[in-house]
C-alpha cells in the first residue's frame, strides 16, 4: 500500500488542478448554458459508489419536480468535482469550502449555493492513534505521520488548525507529515504502525472502534463544534441562464436535508438502500446501515458566512490565497436560490 508524502503546503491546493480549472472554465462552461428561455432541466453530476448524495435523495423524494439528474460517473475527490463543474463537464459539484475558496480565488466564476455536509455529534472525522501510543498532545505529533484520504482538503485543514490553536509554530507544523492513505486502508496502516495517526469517519471509524485498540486524539467536531464544511457550487453563467432550475435544485436539496433530519434513521437507511439498488450499478449497500447524519449545521443548508470566513483567513495566512483576491466572503456564495423556509420551499 503506497503512502504518499505531502507536497509543500503553500502549493497543495494548486496540485488539485484548480488553477487549471479557473483558466479553462470561461471556454468550457458553454455546455452548462440553458438554451432558449434558460430552461435547462437535466443536471449532469458525479456521484459516489455505495452512497446516496443529497441531490439523489431529493430526486427520489420528488423534491426536484421536473428537474432531472444525469449521472456521468463517480467523483474521486471534492476538488475534482468542483473542477468538473467549473469547466462545464458537470452542472454542479461539491467540495470542502477551502477548495471552493481556492477555486474562486483563481478567477473561476462559481458560486456556492447550498451546504451539503459537515460535522456534528453523529457525523465527524476523528484523528485516531493506537491505544498504547505515546501521542497524547499536539506537540507529540512533531515528526509523526498522519494518514488521510486526500491532501489539501478537510482533514489537512483540521490538522493544521488543531496544531496552530495549540501553539505550534509554522516550522514545527512543517515537521508533521500528512500522507495520502486510501480510507479503506487507514485502519490497517495505523495498526501496522506505517502511520502514527489515522483519520477515520463513518463506517470505517465505527468498525475500527468496535475492533478496539485505538483512541481518538481529537475530532473535527471537538475542534470546531457543529459546522457545515462543504458546499455545492454552480457557475455564475448557469445561475444567470437557469435561475428557476437552480432554485428548484437548491430548494429540493434543502428539503432533502430536513427530511433526513426529521425522518427516523431506519427509514432513511431503507430509502438509501432502495435508491442504490434501483440504479443497478453493482454497489455494496452494507455501509449504508452505518449512516447517521449528513452533518449540515444550518437549517435547509443555508450558507453561513462563517463557513467560508474561517477558510479564507486560514488560506490567506498560509499564503495560499492572496488577501486581495477575496475582498469579501459574500462574493463566494449565495442563498438567493434556497427557498426553503420562505413559503413554497418549506
Amino acid at each position: 500500500m503506497p503512502l504518499t508524502p505531502a507536497p509543500n503546503r503553500r502549493h497543495f491546493l494548486a496540485l488539485a488542478g484548480l488553477a487549471a480549472a479557473a483558466a479553462a472554465c470561461g471556454k468550457a462552461e458553454a455546455g452548462t448554458a440553458g438554451g432558449a428561455g434558460g430552461r435547462k432541466r437535466t443536471l449532469r453530476y458525479q456521484g459516489a459508489a455505495g452512497a446516496v448524495t443529497l441531490p439523489e435523495l431529493a430526486e427520489d423524494l420528488g423534491y426536484l419536480g421536473d428537474v432531472k439528474l444525469e449521472w456521468v460517473g463517480n467523483t474521486i475527490s471534492g476538488p475534482q468535482d468542483i473542477q468538473s463543474a467549473a469547466t462545464g463537464q458537470t452542472d454542479f459539484g461539491g467540495a470542502f469550502n477551502g477548495a471552493v475558496v481556492k477555486l474562486a480565488s483563481q478567477g473561476a466564476p462559481v458560486k456556492a449555493v447550498i451546504s451539503y455536509y459537515g460535522s456534528d455529534k453523529d457525523a465527524y472525522n476523528g484523528f485516531y492513534v493506537l491505544e498504547d501510543s505515546p501521542i497524547r498532545a499536539p506537540r507529540d505529533l512533531i515528526g509523526k505521520k498522519v494518514g488521510m484520504n486526500t491532501l489539501g482538503a478537510h482533514s489537512e485543514a483540521m490538522l493544521d488548525i488543531y496544531l496552530e490553536r495549540h501553539g505550534l509554530s509554522r516550522a514545527e507544523i512543517g515537521k508533521v507529515t500528512p500522507l495520502v492513505v486510501p480510507p479503506v486502508n487507514t485502519e490497517q496502516a495505523l495498526r501496522q504502525k506505517q502511520i502514527q495517526v489515522g483519520v477515520l469517519g463513518g463506517i470505517l471509524r465505527d468498525k475500527a472502534l468496535a475492533t478496539g485498540g485505538i483512541r481518538p486524539l481529537f475530532t473535527d467536531f471537538q475542534l470546531l463544534g457543529a459546522f457545515s464544511a462543504g458546499t455545492y457550487v454552480m457557475t455564475e453563467r448557469f445561475l444567470k441562464a437557469n435561475p428557476e432550475t437552480a432554485r428548484t435544485f437548491v430548494t429540493g436539496v434543502a428539503k432533502a436535508i430536513e427530511w433526513s433530519r426529521t425522518t427516523p434513521r431506519d427509514q432513511v437507511i431503507a430509502r438509501f438502500t432502495a435508491i442504490v439498488e434501483k440504479r443497478r450499478r453493482q454497489e455494496d449497500t452494507a455501509a449504508l446501515k452505518f449512516w447517521r447524519s449528513y452533518g449540515v449545521a444550518e437549517t435547509g443548508g443555508r450558507i453561513d458566512p462563517k463557513s467560508f470566513r474561517l477558510w479564507v483567513d486560514w488560506l490567506a495566512d498560509r499564503g495560499d490565497v492572496p488577501k486581495s483576491r477575496i475582498k469579501s466572503v459574500d462574493e463566494l456564495y449565495t442563498n438567493e436560490f434556497n427557498a426553503y423556509g420562505k413559503g413554497s420551499g418549506s
